[in-house]
């Protein structure tokens, strides 16, 4: 199955507007943003657990990073409520469920091999710390090689200078609207500019964003 997978484009999803797709194991859905392959895919989904669903125990050959979105996720080493950013490892195995539901923004296959740390973040109860203009703050949930992975909270009126992303840029809108100068992206919206793309990103009544750089495909 191949969905958005060129990442020399650029691309925009409302996942509200998308079907949800059934899983293997009944009582999980998802909805793709993005996809290349089978089940074993690297992918970027959003995915909902009915209450009491699960997947058997698995592993994950290139990683899997996951934000709770709404809900309580569970596996066999703790209980992750709405809000907790996780980040398994290559060849990390686990068997997820969630007895009382939930929804999750799920990456899969993303993770280069040295990147070894399991991260567990509560953000709710996390220190944000001040950006790099005046009304930004961010909450950095993982660093490797390269890869930045993050919460940006913008104060209603930021604006950012224009800059250009190395590795391309991947955004998930959580609270409020996002903007730059092609468009203005409100809660929900799943948002990926490649390579070297450029824009200058502002946000007139405040947001909150998930935000990856630097993890997609650099031409040579």
């Amino acid at each position: 199955m191949i969905i958005n997978a060129d990442h020399s484009q650029r691309a925009l999803v409302d996942p509200a507007q998308l079907s949800w797709m059934d899983s293997p194991l009944p009582g999980v859905a998802r909805r793709m943003l993005e996809r290349n392959g089978a089940e074993a895919a690297r992918a970027t989904s959003i995915v909902r657990y009915q209450p009491g669903a699960g997947f058997d125990a698995h592993t994950h050959p290139q990683g899997e990073e996951i934000l709770v979105l709404e809900g309580i996720f569970e596996d066999e080493y703790g209980v992750y409520p709405a809000g907790t950013y996780l980040k398994n490892p290559p060849g990390s195995a686990h068997r997820p469920f969630s007895r009382s539901g939930c929804t999750l923004f799920v990456k899969l296959r993303y993770m280069q091999p040295g990147d070894t740390q399991r991260v567990v973040i509560h953000t709710h109860e996390s220190h944000w710390l001040p950006g790099l203009v005046e009304g930004l703050q961010v909450l950095p949930l993982s660093e490797s090689g390269g890869e930045h992975t993050a919460l940006v909270r913008w104060q209603p009126g930021t604006r950012f200078q224009p800059h250009r992303h190395y590795g391309g840029e991947e955004i998930l809108v959580l609270e409020g609207v996002f903007q730059d100068e092609f468009g203005d992206y409100g809660p929900g919206m799943w948002l990926r500019s490649p390579h070297l793309s450029m824009h200058q990103p502002f946000s007139e009544p405040g947001c909150t964003i998930l935000v990856k750089v630097g993890h997609l495909d650099v031409a040579t």
